[in-house]
């Protein structure tokens, strides 16, 4: 039978996603010099990487799971068919293409490019601040078990004779640091605990920078796990954002009260609004950056930097890493802070009018 029905005529007018598809086209069109260069004219027809893209940014919007998860549901999820322009027949393509196509869109720095343009769309809205900015961190868990965490000079690596395939492991008495020992599975992954109070695990560090006026993400970057990745993190990406005469402000929690990152805060041009911290130490500020308002104030909208977390975390299934290397969870992270903004964007796209 023939039908003239297509995805467009199935999606709700007022359905949300129309509004986040319609930034996300406006995005990939700064782009499309990019992708000329990385589609292939020779050879069978390939998936653009524009569509791969659509579809990462669908996996982050309604946390599938997997790649593989993604393309059993495009077969018969219309909404998706509609996102990526398929036609109502249109089979899925394999999972395997987001494998042989990664390390090219690793290679030109797509997530990087993808979310510096959707943080673009939100400068020319007038929706960030260029003066008020705040920073904090995070710990992602790798996708590798405590199991694999064994020796770098091989010892111990043989399972014990006759445990089978998921063998029980005592690490009572035993020292393990990242000095002497790394994951097998993940050897980017790193062994770190933020607090006491908390189990050491596998992990890496996420980081990022917010601007205070709409909560907005203008920088984002994943970084190995250790003591000193937050405050070296965020002074990099200070140092990213585009020089000012003036003086602007970056607030942050006590983790961020030392010495050296509020001397090399200044040195930036930034005022560092943080936390103080009385518990072991003296803290680095005084009552000169206290007494005026604008601390309380940066104090108070600094939370705010937890609601891209918890998105990240829970919907955009960043708790869990999914890859496998530094390089392809930094893209993944970068992708994820880039739907954050793009539904940000859309919900102040509403609100204005």
């Amino acid at each position: 039978m023939l039908s003239s029905l297509s995805t467009e005529d199935l999606i709700p007018k007022d359905h949300p996603i129309r509004k986040i598809r319609r930034v996300v086209d406006e995005v990939l069109a700064e782009l499309d010099d990019e992708f000329d260069s990385m589609y292939s004219r020779i050879g069978r027809p390939s998936v653009p990487p524009e569509q791969l893209l659509k579809a990462t940014i669908l996996m982050a919007l309604y946390t599938v799971r997997s790649e593989r998860a993604f393309c059993e549901r495009l077969n018969y999820d219309l909404l998706f068919k509609w996102f990526l322009d398929l036609a109502i027949d249109a089979k899925s393509f394999d999972p395997t293409t987001f494998t042989k196509n990664r390390d090219r869109l690793l290679e030109h720095e797509i997530a990087d490019r993808f979310f510096a343009a959707v943080v673009k769309q939100a400068q020319l809205r007038r929706y960030t601040s260029s003066e008020h900015f705040s920073v904090d961190g995070t710990l992602l868990q790798a996708w590798a078990s405590h199991k694999s965490f064994k020796p770098k000079d091989g010892s111990g690596n043989e399972p014990p004779p006759g445990a089978g395939r998921n063998a029980e492991v005592g690490w009572h008495g035993q020292k393990r640091s990242n000095a002497t020992h790394e994951s097998t599975t993940d050897p980017d992954s790193r062994l770190y605990r933020k607090s006491h109070n908390t189990a050491a695990m596998l992990c890496y560090s996420g980081h990022l920078l917010m601007e205070n006026r709409n909560a907005l993400i203008v920088d984002a970057e994943l970084t190995f796990a250790d003591g000193y990745a937050e405050r070296a993190t965020a002074l990099e990406m200070l140092a990213r954002l585009p020089p000012m005469s003036r003086r602007r402000t970056v607030a942050g929690d006590k983790g961020y009260d030392t010495r050296g990152f509020v001397a090399d805060a200044r040195a930036l041009g930034f005022t560092p609004h943080v936390a103080q911290n009385n518990t072991r130490q003296r803290s680095a500020i005084d009552g000169r950056t206290t007494r005026h308002a604008g601390h309380g104030v940066s104090m108070r909208i600094r939370k705010r930097i937890e609601e891209p977390f918890g998105w990240m975390k829970t919907v955009g299934g960043s708790r869990k890493l999914r890859y496998i290397g530094r390089e392809r969870n930094r893209a993944w992270f970068k992708i994820n802070a880039a739907v954050y903004n793009l539904i940000r964007i859309t919900a102040l796209d509403a609100a204005s009018t």
